[in-house]
């Protein structure tokens, strides 16, 4: 039954400190409400200890205990749990939390052991007893002697095999990490006997072994301090301690909710991505604890993948787990503290993108990719969420702004927001198209990264502006004197530009002559939603699917080259397809495309030099 409920091995230090807990609960309860118990919380602990010759390890508390009935319901009845049937009767009483729910953790420790020894007193009675099992034929209850109140557990460990190694649970470091990653918040010490070796009195140089007590848990969960009790430097100094960073967060999120389900986070923006951040390898998710005690090491339900990159943890007691306390069971409680966290943490961004703009800026650098692929995934559901986060390297302002920034500086009569694609800024600043629309007063935002085009497309509009690329054929900022006069000087050439189109074969839908370059003979522009950088973004991509934009010439109708073309049109056709391919290799070299026919074109160039 246990291996059918548990995948975990080293969870049962935690079920069985647990259980030690709640039986120390509910004897501090009863003090503070029987006036004959005279304890106070400081009286109360948890002693962990081991034998490497016998194998053993001891769990030891000084809490409530059991009688021979307690034993006989609680420990030979599977999933009968005492704490809950204590927490039912007192479930309107707010001076106490228990952990315990399900009654089996304590039988997690058959998966290490391969015998239980229980020895416990009930607090007020005379007798104690012992309760043994091997986990397979029964159990026996007898007397024992036990002077103290409170229950002992003995594990009998199991001897090691090929597949595990079960002496490891026998090193004193081992169950020092199990302590502080599982139950490092229970509320009460937990002690370990610690050997050190001591300078002998009166000698110089002999040395001698020692035991010290030593606590092993912190027990006071810094979430659940007040606020006016933790300083700035503890919150830093607790995530680079737990998330082994050299840097201090940039920014600390905390939150404790009240209502149908209640809940503590805290939470960490870190101040840079983690080496694996952008791999398979990294997992995302938040701590999950249930009244300290963890449950789970990375929760990825508490979490979105588009805010992936924050550290942290949630302390909930109002979480439904699976039997095992390993997992959670699908619950609409989890969805509320989820959907709750994902807008703290958007508050807090944006707090930070209006109070500390250097940070956020830096922040975005290391995770803004993140944020558009949270646009992008899942056909855009979650972009208005994130619209207002992404940033954009700006041709104006020649930084990362926001969409709202850009909207705000529009002219009038702008009615789209310009943006153009390229692997870097530089090499935006090389397209012929950007010249143009920078020398009329248009902002442009520059997109480097390949999730950026598609981010754009997904949002498809910001404020009513929808987003233009500027190498896409339909952007076009003349007056409209300027467009007639441009559609007759087409019109007129259009013969020409269906024989050069012929030279091409399928490689281009269309040649036109364009107002909208400088100084630059040729462009390629496109048509469609398909444009030319993300044409190179899916096939770079380890996939069979390969697509193709569909392409346009564009011809500087006053370069010389304009001129050129229609003489050779009306003198030598032959020359003409020479300069076309020439002039569509150059189109597609700007571009950043590969140039299939690259010898015939070397061949093409060196002959119209030489004439």
């Amino acid at each position: 039954m246990i291996n059918s409920i548990y995948t975990n091995k080293e969870i049962f230090l935690r079920e069985l400190i647990s259980n030690a807990s709640d039986a120390i609960d509910k004897l501090y309860y009863r003090s503070l409400t029987d006036r004959n118990v005279k304890l106070k919380k400081e009286d109360f602990k948890i002693d962990l200890g081991f034998n490497k010759d016998e194998r053993t390890i001891t769990v030891t508390d000084n809490g409530i205990g059991m009688n021979v009935e307690e034993l006989e319901k609680n420990l030979g009845t599977i999933a009968e749990s005492g704490t809950e049937m204590f927490r039912l009767e007192n479930e309107k009483k707010k001076d106490i939390d228990v952990i315990g729910q399900f009654g089996v953790g304590f039988y997690s420790a058959f998966m290490v052991a391969k015998e239980i020894e229980v020895i416990s007193k009930k607090y007020g009675e005379a007798k104690a007893y012992i309760w043994k099992s091997d986990g397979a034929d029964g159990y026996t209850i007898t007397e024992a002697n036990y002077d103290s109140y409170g229950t002992k557990i003995i594990l009998h460990l199991k001897d090691d095999t090929e597949e595990i190694n079960y002496s490891e649970y026998l090193d004193q470091y081992k169950l020092e990490t199990l302590v502080k990653k599982y139950s490092n918040y229970i509320t009460y010490p937990i002690i370990m006997m610690k050997k050190t070796s001591k300078l002998k009195a009166g000698t110089k140089d002999e040395y001698e072994d020692v035991f010290e007590e030593e606590t092993l848990n912190s027990m006071v969960p810094i979430w659940k301090k007040n606020k006016n009790e933790v300083s700035d430097d503890d919150y830093n100094h607790f995530y680079t301690d737990t998330y082994h960073d050299y840097e201090d967060p940039a920014r600390v999120i905390t939150s404790s909710v009240e209502g149908m389900t209640s809940y503590k986070s805290l939470m960490f923006i870190p101040n840079h991505a983690a080496y694996d951040y952008y791999t398979k390898e990294y997992e995302k998710g938040l701590a999950l604890y249930s009244n300290g005690v963890l449950i789970m090491e990375k929760c990825e339900k508490l979490l979105p993948d588009y805010f992936s990159f924050v550290k942290g943890l949630v302390d909930s007691e109002d979480i439904s787990l699976n039997i095992s306390r390993e997992t959670l069971q699908e619950d609409h409680q989890v969805e509320l503290i989820a959907k709750s966290i994902e807008k703290k943490i958007k508050k807090e961004l944006e707090e930070m993108l209006e109070e500390d703009r250097e940070k956020y800026d830096n922040f975005f650098k290391n995770f803004g990719m993140q944020l558009k692929f949270g646009v992008y995934n899942n056909f855009g559901m979650n972009k208005d969420i994130l619209k207002d986060l992404i940033m954009f390297y700006s041709s104006t302002e020649e930084k990362l702004v926001t969409l709202k920034e850009y909207v705000s500086r529009m002219k009038d009569a702008q009615d789209k927001i310009y943006y153009a694609c390229g692997e870097s800024i530089a090499k935006i600043n090389t397209l012929p198209q950007v010249e143009s629309i920078k020398d009329k007063g248009y902002e442009i935002l520059y997109l480097t990264e390949y999730v950026d085009e598609f981010c754009l497309q997904v949002l498809m509009e910001y404020e009513g502006k929808k987003f233009a690329n500027i190498c896409s054929e339909d952007v076009n900022v003349d007056s409209e004197e300027e467009k007639k006069e441009l559609e007759e000087k087409n019109k007129n050439n259009s013969e020409m530009f269906k024989e050069m189109l012929g030279f091409l074969k399928d490689d281009i839908k269309e040649i036109r002559y364009t107002n909208k370059l400088k100084n630059h003979p040729v462009c390629l522009s496109t048509k469609g939603n398909v444009s030319v950088e993300m044409e190179k973004v899916i096939n770079a991509m380890p996939t069979d699917e390969k697509i193709s934009s569909e392409k346009i010439l564009e011809i500087n109708e006053s370069h010389p080259i304009a001129e050129k073309l229609e003489n050779l049109y009306k003198n030598d056709k032959e020359l003409l397809e020479e300069y076309t391919k020439i002039l569509y290799a150059e189109a597609r070299l700007i571009e950043g495309l590969p140039v299939e026919n690259q010898s015939e074109i070397s061949e093409l160039i060196c002959k119209v030099l030489s004439k």
